[in-house]
């Protein structure tokens, strides 16, 4: 089964809930509930991202292929996304580390047409 489920996400702190509920009930549709929390956790960290460093017309988009699952949120900065290391008692600053962490791979590409960026993250299925 494939498919691809898209949602435009206004800039506010309630999308990062609005993302994960979408992709509750996506993946719940595409028969992948056991992928819920990995995913969940990613989307979460990539549109708090989008939401905290990037600017607004964010867009969540999830594909499924027969083998693997794509989550990519879309934002309209063009600043590449930094993997830092985060001082062991600060509150934030980890969000790219579990990113690469709970899938397996992630990346970012430019939107020429759009000046935007793309950042993504893909999981086995």
């Amino acid at each position: 089964m494939a498919g691809t489920a898209t949602l435009g996400l206004p800039d506010r702190p309630e999308s990062v809930r609005s993302a994960r509920d979408f992709t509750r009930s996506t993946l719940r549709f595409w028969r992948l509930s056991e992928q819920f929390d990995s995913v969940s956790l990613v989307v979460s960290e990539l549109v708090t991202n989008a939401l905290r460093y990037g600017d607004p017309a964010i867009e969540l988009e999830l594909v499924r292929g027969s083998r693997r699952l794509v989550c990519a949120v879309r934002d309209a900065s063009a600043t590449a996304p930094c993997r830092t290391e985060a001082d062991p008692g600060a509150e934030s600053g980890r969000g790219l580390h579990l990113v690469e962490c709970f899938s397996d791979g992630w990346g970012w590409r430019h939107q020429t047409e759009s000046g935007g960026k793309v950042v993504w993250a893909v999981f086995r299925i």
